[in-house]
C-alpha cells in the first residue's frame, strides 16, 4: 500500500515503516502527526483511489523522529567587471518523519462507530424529549 501525499509545497510518495524528510512540521521529537493532504492511495490489489484535489477521508500516520537543517547551499552573487561578490548560505530545516500508517478513509475504528451510536441515540433521546415522548435506552 502507498498513498501520495502533500505537505510543505511538495508532493511525497509513502509507504508504511518508510522514513521521509519534509518542511518543517512544529511538531516535538516523537509526537505522532497526522497529515490529511492525501492526493493518491493504492493498496496492494492494484485498486487506486485518486483524490480531486484530495481523496475524502484518508489520512497518514507518522511519528516526528529528528528535527535538522539540511546541507548548506552557497549562493553566490556575481558580476563581471565591476567587483560586485557576494556569498550567502542557506540551510534549510527539515522534519524526519517515520510513517506509520496509511488509512484510506474507509476503515472506522470500533470506537469511532460506538461515539457515532451514542451521538445518535442522544440526538433521537433529545428530539423525543422536544415532542414530549418517552424514549427507552436500548442496546
Amino acid at each position: 500500500m502507498y498513498a501520495v501525499i502533500r505537505t510543505g509545497g511538495k508532493q511525497y510518495r509513502v509507504e508504511p515503516h518508510q522514513i521521509i524528510d519534509v518542511e518543517l512540521i512544529p511538531a516535538g521529537v516523537g509526537s505522532v502527526v497526522e497529515l490529511t493532504d492525501v492526493l493518491l492511495v493504492a493498496n496492494d490489489n492494484g485498486d487506486v483511489k485518486v483524490g480531486m484535489p484530495l481523496v475524502e477521508g484518508a489520512r497518514v500516520i507518522a511519528r516526528v523522529v529528528e528535527h535538522g537543517k539540511a546541507d548548506k547551499v552557497v549562493v553566490f552573487k556575481y558580476k563581471a567587471k565591476t567587483r560586485y561578490r557576494r556569498k550567502r548560505g542557506h540551510r534549510q530545516l527539515y522534519t524526519r518523519l517515520a510513517i506509520e500508517e496509511i488509512l484510506t478513509g474507509e476503515e472506522i475504528t470500533s470506537q469511532e462507530e460506538g461515539q457515532e451510536r451514542t451521538q445518535r441515540r442522544r440526538r433521537k433521546r433529545e428530539k423525543a424529549q422536544q415532542e414530549g415522548q418517552v424514549i427507552e435506552d436500548g442496546p
